[in-house]
């Protein structure tokens, strides 16, 4: 990794495991408790925040270089975890001790620095998807979604669910369908069997 100096970067090696997890792995449940975090490598991984009732909406995803600071968050305090973490795409991670991660905010400052910069980027991310719920149309916020899963592929083309993104969306495979329909009727999208290409700028 490129994030942090030598010193550390030796110090992350001896502590933290290397691992690979693929797609559509559950790292972590909600009402778990979080023993380690996620330095992500390679691939990405999608935050999800669930109810009582299983309805779910995305809150962000995690892309190399990042790591998860609701599970740190919740790590650090010993509390339930209020999150469910998903691999998107098949991943490289280093997994963190939740004692080293919380002990090196002290002891490596440039550890202080990355856990601190997420925490911004990620408020920022929840002060969005609370705008997007409360502000956009349903037909807005699926293009968003759409155009975020472009970039986390780097393609195009990428496999995703109707059932997946109404998920992400907080709404039914039903409507999501319905949507996307109207996106292929205008010529903006194709679709296969599980599978979404964006043909023109959305």
């Amino acid at each position: 990794m490129e994030l942090f100096n030598t010193v550390f970067e030796q110090e992350l090696k001896v502590v933290g495991v290397n691992r690979s997890f693929p797609a559509g792995t559950i790292l972590l449940q909600k009402d778990s408790y979080v023993k380690s975090i996620p330095v992500v490598l390679s691939g990405s991984m999608r935050v999800i925040r669930q109810d009582d009732l299983g309805k779910e909406i995305l809150l962000y995803y995690i892309q190399p270089g990042e790591s998860c600071i609701m599970s740190f968050l919740a790590g650090i305090h010993e509390d339930p975890s209020k999150i469910r973490l998903i691999v998107e795409e098949d991943a490289q991670v280093i997994m963190v001790p939740i004692s080293a991660a919380s002990k090196w905010i002290t002891q490596f400052p440039e550890w202080a620095e990355f856990i601190f910069k997420l925490y911004h980027r990620r408020f920022e991310e929840l002060l969005s998807v609370i705008d997007a719920v409360a502000f956009q149309k349903l037909d807005d916020r699926i293009v968003i979604l759409l155009k975020k899963k472009a970039v986390i592929y780097q393609s195009n083309e990428f496999s995703v669910t109707h059932q997946q993104l109404a998920e992400e969306l907080g709404t039914t495979r039903e409507v999501v369908s319905r949507l996307l329909k109207q996106l292929e009727k205008k010529g903006f999208v194709s679709l296969s069997r599980s599978k979404i290409s964006i043909l023109s700028a959305l």
